[in-house]
Parts: C-alpha cells; structure tokens; sequence
C-alpha cells in the first residue's frame, strides 16, 4: 500500500533510534517513567481512549486502558495512551453523526504523526467505534478494536427497560395521557444501572457485533457487559495480541475487505441491528476502497433469519444476549452464510467460531425456529429514493410493510415540533408522516428523527405505528415502520423536496419500492422545497456541508474516500 513502511522494521525506530540531535530530543522528552529498553525497538502500542466525562457510555476506559496495557507490557511491547476525539451520543448537538468525521480525521492524524508500531482502538458509545475504525484504516498500521460492553439490565415495574427504546415507549405513554410525567421521571433512575453503552441493541451493541465479524476484535467482546470482569480479562488479552500483529505486520488492509463488510451485514441481520450500521459501513468502504455499495446491504442481509430477541425487534436486553452466548451463538447459526475473511486473531471468522449454541432459546433462537426467518436490512428505491432508502422490516408492524397512503409533510424538525400535537392538524393512521430537510447537508449532520413521535390523538385512540419517511436517521434503540436515509436529500435537490401533503405515497417492502404516486408531468412543474439549514455558523460546518456525501454513500466527506499509510516524510526540528 502506498506510503506504509517496511515490515522488516518497526516504524517507530525512525524516532527513537541513533544518535542524531533529533533521537536524542525524542528519547529525552519521553523519558518521564519508561525504562531504557523502551526505546530499543520493541513494538510502541498507542491505545486511542475515548474515555470522556461527556461521554457516559465510555466513562470506565480508565481501567480498561490500563489493562491493554498490562498485556501490552508482558508481551514486550510500550505502551502509551491517546486521548483521541469522544462522540457522546446522547449530549452532542446537532447530532454525533456531525462529529463523526472529523472525530475520524482527528485519529488518523494523531496516529500517523506519532511514534506508533501498531494500535488498540478503544471504542462504545455510537459514533466512537466506526469513528475509530475510519481513522485507523486509513494508517494501516496493525489495529485492534476493544469495545467497552453494555450496561446492564434495566427494570421498571417488573419488567426490562431497556435504554433508549423504554424512551421512546414510556415518553409517548406520557404524550398519550397514560402515564405520569413524575413516573416517568422516577423511570429515568431505573434505566441507568451500571457503565457501559446502551443495554439494547442499539447502535453501539449494534456497531461492536458488527466490529466483531470484521474481524476488528478479538472473539467473545462484542455483547460483554461493562462490568463483567471479564472485559477485563479480554482487555489485557487484546495488548497481548496487538504486540504479535505487529510482529507478523497483520493490518487492517488485510481484513477490511468486501468480505468482512459482507459478513457484518449479515451478524447485523441476525441480531435486528441498527439501521445506523448502514452509513457506517457504507463510509468504512468507502475509505478502505472495498467493492462494496449500498445494494451489497439487501443483497447480503436477504436470506439471513433474526435471531436475538432484543429489544427493540424483540422483548430481551444485552446482558440476557450475553448469558445466553453472545453474538458467537449468533453466528455459530448463520455460519454456512459467512465468508472466511481473515480476523485480527490470525484466523479466518469462519473458523474461530466455536459452534456452542445458544444456552436459552428464548433470547437466542436457532436458524430451524427463527424469530422472522428474512431480517436483512431491506434497500428501497423508487421515484421518491432514486439512490436509495434503508427500512429495518424487524422493528416495523408487518401490516404496515406493504402501505399506501396521504401524505403528511413537516419541513424541517421545527415546523415537526411545532405541529405535530397541535389537535387540529389533519391526520389519520393511515396517512404517511413525511419530514424533510434533515439530510447529511439539510440539517446539518443527519440526526436521530426520523422515528418521530406520532399525534397525541391518535395515541389516545390506541394507535402506535404508522408509515414515517424522512432523510434523517433514527436512534437503533428505536422502532417502527420508518423509511430512513432517502437519497438523495432534499437539500440535496431529491424528490423528496417535490412531495406535498395529500400526494399519495406507496410502500412495499418485500419488493423494495417506495414511490411518490404523483404523475411525472406534475413532479416536473412542482417548485422543489429543500428546507435547508441556516447559513454555517463555524468552520468545520462550512467544510462538512462543503464536503459531506450521501446517505447512500455513507455520509461521509467526499475527500477522505481512499487510505494515506503511515509514512511522514519530515521532521519537526
């Protein structure tokens, strides 16, 4: 690959070794604690932590740092801790999807301009993870992920609340009259029990299986509550094995292939994963150049049965996933659906799954007794999504899976908020609720809210799903029958930006259509609204409206498409 160094010689060397003013400067100001022989060539490990007081679901990397380090140590190895940029999802504004990379621009850098053999990723909530693994790829140097494990259980009234989907539950409880805005409150302390990333399968569970069959991590972390000591255990293992990935010079190019992309769609079928894993691998594709295109997510995710009965597309919570085995139950059931892409172990992903099978059936099924037996992310295309548009058939109302029905269109979250419970607003279940204008480059940044909340009066009346469309996200802790991702957006100039309220509007799943039922020679004499977003108010937003691509390419900024190695061709002094 272009621009990376020799393997006969550990990279950091050309710091640290002879005798020139420069070695001496770099030798000097490190000596601050480490021994001699830490600069006699042996592999230096820097561990990216995304340890944050901001970032809750992270906030016990402390520890587990300082355990990769350990078996860093005892392998021969140094290591040293980098604070690289940390994505708290649930405080960031406008959205963490916003930051993501720029978080990925930040690690790359700091890895590719410092002494560094090899790598140990550090990531949980969200957007840390493929943050990570964005930037990491991009060096190429050898790399391993430790993903930080769910907090566990949550219980309210004698059954699982699970973080995030008892959210969105409990809140339209309230909206709908049923439930005390004190009680809920009282909820808020239930939900939180322990450290650790989200307890359902969320978009962080989601991001760490999908972590595991890459091949990024080592197996049995993905699933491994926080508190369990043997995340720990697992932790000082991974800084035993990164020091042996640098010596047989194993990288990231040689595991982030179309295979590995493949089998992450298809673990994120089996496990009801979140729809946010389809812009993460989109972008990851994108910057490691694999063969792989929004299509490859339906193609490789048809066929695939659900199998983990987690909320949101089930009734369990992660620790429950773990007891019962974990995402290599999971796989040990789709195993004839796997490529043998290699893995950070040294092994093909086919080979190092163990085979156990699930030790509860009622949150682990097998492929003979599925929970749905087609649970793949399904790719819609049509009039309204030319490029594309990602609906997660296990979280929807399966009678709503094939619709048709009016439109009713909000553009823009303000003019949602504002309207959405006013009693006079025109609204049936049947009707499609449209939002607009919360793209990659409309919002900016492609928030969380295309599952948006549906009117007070039909809550009241029992309803609780109907048909919601936007170019936004959603949350993977939530549920529903919502379209996300429609590309192009509508700042972008999509169709979507052509729909009016009262069109009709079809959807059907199973063959992967969604339409405007509008006749062309009227879309064609329509004003298109784009519902764009204030002027940029900073500096990185200019360059990431300047810059940020599609949902259907992953969101990410056109010009970090493509790895740059690790070599640094200058001096500092």
């Amino acid at each position: 690959m272009s621009g990376t160094q020799p393997s006969d010689t550990h990279r950091s060397r050309q710091w640290y070794e002879g005798e020139t003013r420069d070695a001496f400067i770099h030798r000097a100001w490190m000596r601050r604690g480490l021994p001699d022989h830490a600069f006699d060539g042996r592999p230096q490990i820097v561990i990216c932590n995304t340890w944050s007081e901001l970032t809750p679901c992270n906030s016990h990397f402390r520890e587990i740092a300082d355990h990769v380090k350990r078996g860093v140590w005892e392998s021969g190895g140094v290591p040293l801790e980098l604070p690289v940029p940390s994505l708290g999802e649930t405080l960031l504004r406008p959205t963490a999807m916003f930051f993501r990379d720029l978080a990925a621009m930040v690690t790359e850098e700091l890895i590719r301009a410092n002494p560094v053999d090899g790598v140990i990723l550090l990531g949980g909530c969200d957007k840390t993870v493929p943050s990570l693994l964005l930037g990491a790829a991009s060096v190429d140097l050898p790399t391993l992920m430790v993903t930080g494990g769910p907090m566990l259980n949550g219980s309210w009234q004698g059954r699982p609340l699970g973080c995030g989907t008892g959210v969105w539950e409990l809140s339209e409880e309230v909206r709908a009259g049923r439930m005390e805005r004190s009680e809920l409150r009282r909820a808020e302390s239930a939900m939180i029990r322990s450290r650790g990333h989200c307890n359902t399968m969320g978009t962080a569970s989601t991001m760490a299986c999908a972590a595991e069959a890459l091949g990024m991590t080592l197996p049995g972390n993905a699933g491994l509550p926080a508190p369990d000591s043997r995340l720990l255990e697992l932790s000082h293992a991974a800084g035993n094995r990164i020091v042996d990935m640098v010596r047989e010079d194993l990288r990231p190019s040689a595991i982030l292939t179309a295979e590995a992309l493949r089998n992450a769609v298809r673990a994120v079928a089996a496990i009801g994963g979140s729809t946010n894993a389809v812009v993460h691998l989109l972008a990851l594709a994108r910057r490691v150049g694999a063969d792989f295109a929004l299509d490859d997510i339906d193609r490789a995710g048809r066929g695939i049965p659900l199998l983990a009965d987690v909320q949101p597309a089930g009734s369990h919570l992660m620790e429950d996933f773990h007891r019962a085995g974990g995402l290599d139950a999971v796989l040990g059931e789709i195993k004839d659906h796997l490529e043998p892409a290699l893995t950070v172990s040294g092994r093909p992903l086919t080979e190092q799954v163990s085979g156990h099978s699930s030790a509860d059936l009622t949150v682990i099924r097998t492929a003979q007794d599925p929970i749905a037996h087609h649970a793949g992310l399904a790719v819609l295309r049509g009039n309204l999504c030319p490029d594309g548009a990602v609906i997660k058939p296990a979280a929807a109302t399966p009678e709503l899976l094939r619709h048709r029905g009016r439109a009713v269109v909000f553009d823009g979250i303000e003019d949602f908020r504002t309207r959405i419970d006013d009693p006079d607003l025109e609204v049936d279940a049947s009707d499609v609720l449209v939002l607009r204008g919360c793209g990659p480059r409309g919002y900016p940044g492609m928030p969380e809210v295309g599952n948006m909340p549906l009117p007070p009066a039909l809550l009241r009346a029992g309803v609780r799903d109907m048909v919601r469309i936007s170019d936004a996200r959603m949350s993977g802790t939530a549920f529903g029958t919502v379209v996300l991702h429609i590309a192009p957006e509508s700042a972008a100039g999509g169709p979507l930006g052509l729909v009016r309220s009262g069109d009709w509007i079809e959807l059907d799943t199973e063959r992967r259509v969604l339409r405007l039922d509008v006749p062309d020679e009227e879309l064609a004499a329509r004003q298109p609204v784009t519902a764009a977003a204030p002027p940029a108010t900073s500096g990185w937003e200019q360059i990431y409206r300047d810059h940020v691509e599609q949902a259907d390419r992953g969101a990410g900024l056109d010009f970090l498409s493509g790895t740059r190695g690790s070599f640094v061709a200058r001096e500092s002094h």
